[in-house]
């Protein structure tokens, strides 16, 4: 699917089109994402910041979605765990910079060829506009070569 769809679709999906949360741009190549979190009444929390809800929601599929594109149907790629560690109050709108490299996508094909299960951790910080940090989130992903190929 190209890009461009891509980002439409998932901007329709409502668990983010109601949360505020939007896919600002996806290269071609889904190598890299950019998301934000738009502060709205319906996602602040009763302090009045950005519900941990919704940052951690930000963040979720971005790396199973950039790494399973380019993985494709040979593998499994999988969400295993994540952690996120809210270090100031998001009082603002909020963004996220996702950016696969393609040495990591050697690893991962490289560590999964023999068909043994892979576990990598992935982060993302999500940020203010001025750049300073709300929150850290950590997403482990499980990546084996599927049955039939191995």
């Amino acid at each position: 699917m190209r890009a461009s769809t891509f980002r439409r679709l998932l901007n329709l999906w409502p668990p983010f089109l109601f949360s505020g949360i939007r896919l600002l741009s996806l290269d071609d190549d889904y190598t890299e994402a950019r998301v934000v979190l738009r502060l709205r009444p319906w996602n602040r929390n009763y302090v009045r910041t950005q519900f941990g809800g919704s940052l951690f929601a930000m963040a979720d599929p971005f790396w199973m979605l950039l790494i399973l594109h380019h993985l494709g149907s040979d593998h499994f790629v999988w969400d295993k765990a994540g952690t996120i560690d809210f270090v100031a109050p998001g009082r603002e709108d909020v963004y996220a910079h996702f950016k696969l490299e393609p040495s990591v996508l050697d690893e991962l094909r490289a560590a999964a060829a023999n068909g043994e299960k892979v576990l990598r951790w992935f982060d993302v910080s999500i940020k203010t506009a001025s750049g300073e940090v709300v929150a850290v989130v950590r997403k482990q992903l499980y990546v084996r070569l599927k049955p039939r190929n191995r």
